[in-house]
């Protein structure tokens, strides 16, 4: 496991960034996320590790790293990923996803929703 130090943007005054800043953040075995079809209504969460991509439809999502906080390991989780749309060279979401803000910085796409569930530290 690795360990690295939070730094959040605190952009939105997010409860949740000011606490995460300047704590320890371990790297987690694998993450897992929520992806929804809006337009059929299908869903489903995806155990990815890092550098694995997972697939729902026409997305393809790559999770790059997943990290918890070290003082709760359950109350936090801050995945990493890339988010392609059919095979389009550019990424419709680059970066970090919070999964106690979902809505800080949220994936933009008419069809589909993805969300940072939680890390799998076993």
């Amino acid at each position: 496991m690795k360990r690295f130090i939070l730094s959040v943007a605190l952009t939105f005054g997010c409860t949740a960034a000011v606490q995460a800043q300047n704590d320890v953040a371990i790297s987690a075995d694998a993450g897992e996320v929520r992806v929804l079809d809006k337009l059929t209504g299908e869903h489903a969460d995806l155990t990815l590790h890092p550098g694995e991509t997972g697939r729902l439809g026409y997305l393809h999502i790559t999770l790059n790293d997943c990290r918890y906080p070290e003082s709760n390991p359950s109350g936090d989780a801050f995945v990493e990923l890339v988010v392609k749309y059919r095979d389009e060279p550019e990424p419709v979401f680059a970066g970090w996803m919070i999964a106690s803000s979902p809505a800080l910085n949220a994936m933009d796409h008419q069809r589909y929703d993805v969300w940072a569930l939680r890390c799998i530290t076993s």
